[in-house]
């Protein structure tokens, strides 16, 4: 007699949809890229969230990470802008229709060189947008020079060594207004997952700096962005915990070391203390952590600073409710009367 095997149950998200539909393209990155591990921890973030995909606009702008949008949300809308332009095209998308769920991938070259005057406005803008820099130190896709955020001391394959200071874009962010700034390694699924679900629950600017390897120019022994560097100067400022405001999930943790934060959303974020006292919405704080960890040669990783109450930039230019891309042109342009009745006024 023939056994009848019950048809396994895909798992699926709040939306109905299974995994793949949050999938894109098959990578053309090295093999061993941490920018790939990026893309599948986005993938289990939105996944995770319920995030309908037609709903996001991934943006880039040149270099190996601006590709990976190309490798998550196939569905998704994406612009691929010009090198270091990311941030304008967009504030065009959001300003055009603010219901969209924006992602950027940018690079260290991308956003601390050519486009680091971009990179300053849209973070005092407090822009809601997810700014991800895949940060190896050096420029994988023009064989491996120096990138702005390379430390001193750090050696590139050929010998050379780097005697310029790094810019350090969590610093710069926290100081000119993100309101959500993070840090984590490519290599760390748990952590980056749960930066990731939590900037999306938040409403501004949440800038991640994911510290992501480069397995061809930049994962040798002097290189202070290989694996073996950055798994054994990690320095992790909590552990956390994150329930989307459509769960109700109680968390349990021993008193005194639990500080929960409540999201513009209602998600909630749990921060578990480690061995430091932390408490990520102290900007001198977070500056000051960052700067003696950079002192050390470690990395700072984890919810690093955040200001869930501050208002965003479409907030703070009070748009309508409709996405202005849809309005009519009877909304958006004055008719004659009212130009006539201005240009009287200037009589």
């Amino acid at each position: 007699m023939a056994t009848v095997t019950a048809p396994v149950k895909k798992k699926t998200n709040r939306l109905g949809l299974e995994l793949p539909a949050y999938r894109g393209g098959k990578t053309t990155l090295c093999a061993g890229c941490g920018h790939n591990a990026i893309s599948e921890r986005i993938i289990d973030a939105c996944f995770a969230m319920g995030i309908e995909p037609d709903r996001v606009v991934k943006l880039s702008g040149i270099g190996c990470s601006s590709k990976s949008p190309a490798y998550f949300l196939g569905s998704s809308h994406g612009f691929n802008a010009v090198h270091g332009r990311m941030p304008s095209v967009g504030t065009g998308a959001l300003l055009a229709n603010h219901k969209l769920v924006a992602v950027g991938v940018s690079g260290d070259g991308d956003t601390g060189a050519i486009g680091i005057g971009q990179f300053v406005h849209l973070m005092r803008r407090n822009l809601p947008i997810i700014y991800i820099v895949e940060d190896n130190g050096c420029y994988g896709l023009t064989k491996g020079q120096f990138s702005p955020t390379a430390d001193v001391g750090s050696t590139l394959k050929t010998g050379v060594v780097n005697d310029l200071p790094p810019i350090d874009t969590c610093a710069l962010a926290v100081q000119l207004g993100a309101t959500f700034v993070a840090r984590s390694f490519s290599g760390d699924k748990k952590q980056l997952t749960a930066i990731l679900k939590a900037a999306l629950g938040h409403r501004g600017t949440a800038m991640i700096d994911v510290l992501s390897p480069c397995v061809t120019f930049n994962d040798h022994e002097g290189s202070t962005k290989s694996y073996a560097y950055v798994k054994s100067h990690d320095d992790p400022l909590e552990e956390l915990d994150f329930v989307p405001f459509f769960e109700d999930i109680s968390i349990d943790y021993e008193p005194g070391t639990m500080r929960e934060v409540t999201l513009h959303d209602g998600s909630r974020l749990y921060l578990r203390k480690l061995d430091h006292m932390y408490d990520p919405t102290d900007k001198m704080q977070a500056l000051r952590v960052l700067h003696e960890t950079h002192g050390r040669g470690e990395f700072a990783t984890g919810l690093i600073y955040v200001e869930p109450a501050a208002d965003d930039f479409l907030t703070t230019l009070n748009l309508v409710d409709e996405p202005l891309a849809s309005l009519p042109e009877s909304r958006v342009r004055p008719p004659k009367a009212v130009l006539e009745e201005i240009m009287a006024g200037l009589g």
